[in-house]
């Protein structure tokens, strides 16, 4: 076994560890501390209220099917707390889906990768953002910058997962 072997799987196991720790455990302890009036882009993740969503999930309670990220089916101040995890960094626009989110919102946290999930902040078959944060939660929309490559890859094999 030569040692660039071990130190690509020691690297390996720290990358994976790293995103499970962010995606996984900090991501259930943020969700898991309120009831989130609005839980936007749920995948199978039940926020306590309204879970919401493009792709429709048959397991989740109170679920809402939406039609546009940008133009949500909700009055204006309808929701005490928004909760948007793992969304953003996948849209065309996220300062528009933020003031989307403020308009139906009275208060909304974003659930974000951290610059320290590499393995998150660089996947350019699902994501088209960087934000410029080693935090994981928000409560307004960090800086951001436009992944490199992320176009020419989505491009070439589509976005994986798209909001």
């Amino acid at each position: 076994m030569t040692i660039f072997f071990l130190y690509t799987i020691i690297l390996v196991i720290v990358l994976a560890f790293v995103h499970w720790l962010s995606y996984s455990y900090l991501k259930s302890d943020i969700i898991s501390r309120r009831k989130w009036s609005l839980n936007v882009c749920c995948g199978n993740t039940d926020g306590g209220g309204v879970n919401a969503d493009i792709v429709r999930h048959y397991d989740v309670p109170r679920f809402d099917k939406l039609l546009n990220i940008y133009n949500l089916p909700y009055s204006n101040g309808q929701f005490e707390w928004v909760l948007c995890s793992h969304t953003v960094e996948h849209v065309e626009d996220p300062s528009r889906l933020d003031r989307e989110l403020r308009r139906v919102g009275k208060n909304v946290v974003y659930i974000l990768p951290p610059l320290w999930d590499i393995g998150a902040t660089l996947n350019i078959l699902e994501h088209k953002w960087i934000f410029i944060t080693l935090k994981k939660n928000h409560r307004s929309l960090p800086k951001y910058v436009k992944l490199p490559g992320s176009e020419t890859a989505q491009k070439l094999f589509g976005q994986f997962i798209k909001a």
